[in-house]
């Protein structure tokens, strides 16, 4: 069996999980998710407890198996704790503000060193703070639109070798290049 496939998944207090008509769906502090399942992977709920079971034994099923049981993971984590992901803005004149962006949406306006701010929509499930202009928190309940949030807001300008002036992960490492004065 996958390793991660035959782990059950917990459910924590105050999460409430059902699947209905071939959709794993989980509601929680944080909100309301929808996961739809794999035909062939059946999915119980006994005793506090989430658990993916498979058919095959080939090795797409096991890797669909794994697969299936971190999605579901995600969806339970997401509506108990939630996900974040931080971003820093390094450059002199670089900064970020958040504005209305009127209808119920917000929009973030980037000054990235180019001769024309970057208006940037956030996405309706998403939550970003910005703490002194230059320090971005992205959050949600679901783990791959806080991921594809981060990604798109760090494509806006990604880190240079040279100076490390963009946008980067908070835990980013990044590796510094040396200017022509070093390549003699």
């Amino acid at each position: 069996m996958s390793r991660v496939g035959r782990k059950p998944i917990p459910v924590p207090a105050g999460v409430r999980v059902e699947i209905t008509d071939g959709t794993f769906v989980v509601e929680g502090p944080k909100g309301r998710l929808a996961q739809p399942l794999l035909p062939g992977y059946p999915v119980t709920v006994e005793g506090g407890e989430v658990k993916v079971a498979r058919t095959g034994e080939s090795g797409p099923d096991r890797a669909k198996h794994g697969l299936l049981r971190a999605l579901l993971a995600n969806a339970v984590q997401g509506v108990s704790t939630g996900f974040t992901r931080a971003l820093e803005i390094n450059g002199v004149g670089y900064k970020a503000e958040l504005r209305d962006g009127g209808a119920g949406g917000k929009e973030i306006l980037f000054a990235l060193g180019y001769s024309h701010p970057v208006l940037y929509k956030v996405p309706a499930g998403i939550e970003i703070e910005i703490e002194k202009n230059t320090k971005l928190t992205v959050s949600g309940v679901d783990r791959q639109a806080v991921g594809q949030v981060a990604a798109e807001i760090r494509r806006l300008r990604p880190p240079d070798p040279y100076k490390a002036k963009g946008i980067k992960y908070a835990d980013e490492i990044l590796r510094r290049k040396v200017g022509k004065a070093g390549a003699k």
